[in-house]
């Protein structure tokens, strides 16, 4: 299980890791505070997009990591 905090700042950008995480073969849990969404949810992900997102992925995809470096907060 590996923890990345992320940054999305606009639609497109929650549509691009919403569609490489559907392309993971195991779950990946978006987390602000408290809540919990499925990454794999547009709709989900877009209602926690205000805020820094825990993404918590339970396996491993070298091109969802990839998209994980391009909105991870430094």
């Amino acid at each position: 299980m590996k923890n990345t905090l992320i940054r999305l700042n606009s639609p497109e950008a929650v549509q691009e890791f919403v569609n490489a995480a559907g392309k993971c073969s195991f779950d990946v849990d978006a987390k602000v505070n408290r809540i919990i969404v499925d990454a794999k949810s547009f709709l989900g992900v877009l209602g926690l997009a205000s805020n820094p997102i825990s993404v918590c992925s339970h396996g491993e995809d070298v091109a969802f990591e990839k998209t994980l470096e391009k909105f991870a907060i430094c």
